[in-house]
C-alpha cells in the first residue's frame, strides 16, 4: 500500500471502539463495535489484499465517524494470509461473524479485498444484508489474477497458481450472482484496484456503480475527504 490517500488515512487518530467480541477462538476473529446499539447497522469488512500485514485498525476512524453520524458500526476481524487465513478459512470467517452478528445488517460494505468478501457473501448466504456496497471491490478475481495485481495477492489468496483455477467457480464474484443489490464506489484515479474490476462486475451483473473523478483508492475512508461524504451518502439511502 502506498501513496498520499493511504499516508493521510493511517496519520490519523485510531478511536477505540466502544466495546469488541469474539466470535471465534482465533486472536483474528473479533468484531470491534462502534456507535450507538440501537442504530442502523453497517458491517464492514477492510482491505488490505487479504495479507496479514493489513488489519480493521486502519477503517477504524472511518468505522468511529459513521458511529459518530448514528449507525451503528461492526467492523469485522478475519483471518488473512500469513496469519492461518486464506480460501477457504477466511470466506469461512465471514460467515461466521455475520452469524455471530445475527440478522442482516442495513449495509454490508466491504473495501478492495473486503468487498470482495461481501460481494461473496451477497451471492452465497440467503440474505447477507439489506444492501451491500463495495468500494473499490476486488470484484473480479480472474481479471485481477491474470494482471497479477499487489504482486499476486490472488495466487497467494487462493493457495498457488495451481489452485487458481479451481477455486474461482467458488470464490470469484464474477462468477457468483448476488442475491441482494449491490452498489460499487470506485475512484477513477485508482492505483491498487483498477476501475476496471468495477466496470466489469457492474455490467456483468446489473450492480449500481458510482465513480469518483479524481479519487484513489482510500479517499472515501477518510472522514474529512469529500469522498467520504458521497460514501457516507449511499450508505443513508433507502
Amino acid at each position: 500500500m502506498s501513496g498520499t490517500e493511504w499516508s493521510a488515512l493511517v496519520s490519523l487518530d485510531r478511536p477505540d471502539p466502544v466495546g469488541s467480541e469474539a466470535y471465534g477462538p482465533h486472536p483474528s476473529q473479533v468484531v470491534d463495535r462502534y456507535g450507538p446499539r440501537g442504530g442502523p447497522r453497517v458491517t464492514v469488512l477492510h482491505g488490505g489484499y487479504w495479507r496479514e500485514a493489513y488489519d480493521r485498525r486502519h477503517l477504524s476512524p472511518f468505522a468511529a465517524a459513521l458511529g459518530a453520524a448514528g449507525f451503528s458500526v461492526e467492523l469485522v476481524e478475519y483471518r488473512r494470509v500469513g496469519g492461518g487465513g486464506g480460501w477457504a478459512e477466511t470466506s469461512e470467517d465471514v460467515d461466521a461473524a455475520l452469524d455471530h452478528l445475527g440478522g442482516p445488517p442495513k449495509v454490508l460494505l466491504g473495501h478492495s479485498a473486503g468487498g470482495q468478501l461481501a460481494l461473496w457473501a451477497a451471492a452465497r448466504r440467503d440474505r447477507a444484508a439489506d444492501r451491500v456496497v463495495a468500494v473499490a471491490p476486488v470484484a473480479d478475481l480472474s481479471r485481477a489474477y491474470d494482471l497479477g495485481l499487489s504482486d499476486g495477492a490472488v495466487t497467494e489468496f487462493l493457495g498457488g497458481h495451481a489452485e487458481v483455477r479451481r477455486l474461482l467457480p467458488e470464490a470469484d464474484p464474477m462468477r457468483l450472482l448476488p442475491r441482494v443489490p449491490v452498489e460499487v464506489l470506485h475512484g477513477t484515479a485508482d492505483q491498487d484496484v483498477p476501475i476496471e474490476l468495477s466496470r466489469r462486475y457492474a455490467n456483468n451483473w446489473g450492480a449500481r456503480l458510482h465513480l469518483l473523478p479524481g479519487v484513489g483508492h482510500f479517499a472515501p475512508f477518510h472522514p474529512t475527504k469529500p469522498a467520504y461524504g458521497v460514501l457516507l451518502d449511499i450508505i443513508r439511502r433507502v
